[in-house]
């Protein structure tokens, strides 16, 4: 399994934290940056991860600004793409399990590195449940 992970300024710091405990857990991650807790604009960060994700059809990719919202929106500009703001454990198993979501995004301000590590885990271990999901997918 391949996953990207990425940021703006604001995630910066809870996105290094989580790509150091994915890479002691022997994931295969590829951080597209930022390097630095500068100000960027969070889209050319978001588009870049989304693109990398619809070209690698296993991968995954990760997302942290301050809300989630923001990087959620600009990812899901990208075709075959479906990211998923994740808050809670249910929200983030279903947005597997109905809506094979292939990119997570966590907002830095509104959720504990315990809790975004929580929720990774659930959302890269979640297998999509096919099915009738699969049609309302394909209408997306």
């Amino acid at each position: 399994m391949k996953i990207f992970i990425s940021s703006d300024h604001a995630g910066f710091s809870l996105k290094n934290h989580i790509f150091e405990n994915l890479i002691k857990k022997n994931y295969k991650v590829t951080n597209l940056g930022p390097f630095n807790n500068k100000s960027v604009d969070y889209p050319i960060f978001a588009k870049k991860l989304a693109n990398k994700v619809a070209k690698n059809k296993t991968s995954f990719g990760i997302l942290v600004c301050g809300s989630g919202t923001g990087m959620a929106m600009s990812a899901n500009k990208v075709k075959n793409i479906r990211a998923a703001m994740c808050y809670n454990v249910k929200n983030t198993k279903l947005s597997r399990l109905h809506n094979n979501a292939n990119i997570i995004t966590v907002g830095s301000r509104l959720t504990s590195k315990n809790l975004a590590f929580k929720l990774i885990n659930i959302f890269l271990k979640t297998k999509f449940e096919g099915g009738r999901h699969l049609r309302r997918i394909k209408k997306i």
